[in-house]
């Protein structure tokens, strides 16, 4: 569980801190003018790392399913790690002109292939080598490390801020967390070489070379014509990540922004919600992850997208009305709570719809689709709207995002119980009263 966790919070500390500190260094690699401008031109920079995603998930998935999770996941901390250094020595528009925001674009493609597939290696690593019944709650923490990546980059936002003065701050301050990032995932790559491949993937990779339907198996191992041999689960992941990522984005990275910029809050106080909100929201995650061990994924999720739905423009109206610390703190937790149906399950769900052979790819790319055309465009949509003065119009979008996972979550099947593995069939008819002969993934798409 820390082992395939560990490497996450470093991802997402990197992948996090371009939006938290993005007040600080839009200037830096753009023309001056007027600010709400600039943090569209970096939240467009920030949108294009998630078009990278599909590609990323796409071939990163294909090397987590043929060459292993733990190959999978040492790859990907790697990627980060170059491209958190190449934002840290960028040069400045005064510096370079455009050259600095050529450079920040380079790094966040890379940014964008490495979590593209670090989502699905964690997910499925975390979910293939826990034990049936508790499946749940280990890969919540998929979550908690992704939380507490963002809460080490705003924990180091406010310090810096305590400590730095704002022109500091603007000049190079925002420099450091991509260099703290770079050095963290240096010693995360050594972390995850001593790592141990799952059982399933093993399993898998051994069934291949048995001839007959094994070796019919292995030759579609991680590719795409073996992905759509299960498009109903390709198109399912898509919907039901649709109102989960916008609802995160909307209240992870653009929350800061939000309470700044729009609910007129300081950069100060407005991170300092963040963090409060945020960790309680981590401590959250394993509690929500267990308790669908215990009642299934679906209500979970149902419960989200209710939630979501109806609780969205009134939450985000408020907001922008608050003008004090503890009014934005108690109405980003509610928010966060509602998120937490999604967030806390949404990876083993995901991982618990596919076959071991295609798992990887099979949660990386339709994942990944979803993120781009949704999770990364959310900051953009929310400034666009913004911009043209019609801000509650983006509530109205989060809403029927969530509206459109809500009718996934009703109709798709209950994946609690699920057996990744032979040995794990009798376990999982015990933990869930299924059937002793429930079919397994592997099975069922034989």
């Amino acid at each position: 569980m820390i082992g395939g966790s560990i490497g996450n919070l470093v991802e997402w500390f990197d992948w996090f801190v371009y939006a938290s500190f993005a007040t600080y260094f839009a200037g830096a690699f753009f023309p001056s003018g007027d600010d709400t401008a600039q943090l569209m031109k970096t939240a467009g920079i920030f949108a294009v790392g998630f078009f990278m995603r599909p590609i990323g998930g796409w071939l990163l998935g294909r090397y987590a399913d043929r060459r292993g999770r733990k190959a999978a996941l040492t790859l990907t901390v790697t990627l980060m790690s170059v491209s958190a250094l190449l934002i840290a020595v960028a040069p400045t528009y005064d510096q370079a002109g455009y050259l600095g925001a050529v450079v920040l674009l380079i790094a966040r493609l890379l940014q964008g292939l490495s979590v593209g597939g670090e989502y699905a290696a964690s997910a499925t690593y975390l979910t293939e080598a826990s034990q049936p019944a508790r499946r749940g709650f280990v890969s919540s923490f998929q979550y908690v490390s992704m939380t507490l990546g963002q809460l080490c980059g705003l924990g180091l936002l406010i310090m810096l801020q305590h400590t730095m003065s704002d022109d500091a701050l603007h000049s190079y301050g925002w420099r450091i967390p991509f260099l703290v990032g770079t050095v963290g995932a240096a010693v995360v790559f050594w972390l995850r070489r001593n790592l141990l491949e799952t059982e399933a993937y093993e399993a898998a990779e051994g069934a291949g070379g048995a001839g007959g339907e094994g070796a019919a198996a292995e030759q579609e191992r991680g590719t795409l014509r073996g992905l759509l041999r299960h498009r109903r689960e390709f198109v399912l992941v898509m919907a039901l990540t649709m109102g989960g990522t916008v609802a995160y984005y909307t209240y992870t990275t653009y929350l800061t922004k939000y309470l700044s910029n729009t609910a007129g809050l300081s950069k100060s106080d407005a991170s300092l919600v963040s963090f409060c909100a945020l960790f309680l929201f981590m401590l959250l995650q394993p509690l929500a992850g267990a308790l669908s061990d215990r009642i299934g994924r679906r209500p979970l999720l149902i419960g989200f997208g209710i939630g979501s739905m109806l609780c969205t423009v009134p939450i985000m109206t408020a907001l922008s009305h608050t003008s004090t610390f503890g009014g934005a703190l108690l109405l980003s937790l509610a928010a966060l709570v509602i998120v937490t149906g999604y967030t806390s399950i949404n990876a083993v769900v995901k991982a618990e719809l596919f076959p071991t052979q295609v798992r990887a790819l099979g949660v990386a790319l339709p994942y990944a689709l979803a993120n781009a055309l949704f999770g990364g465009t959310a900051e953009y949509v929310a400034l666009w709207f913004k911009n043209a003065d019609a801000e509650s119009g983006f509530y109205w979008y989060v809403s029927g995002c969530a509206a459109v996972s809500l009718v996934v979550y009703l109709t798709m099947r209950e994946t609690r119980g699920t057996a990744l593995t032979a040995e794990d069939d009798a376990g999982a008819a015990i933990a869930t009263d299924a059937p002793a002969d429930r079919q397994r993934p592997e099975q069922a798409a034989v």
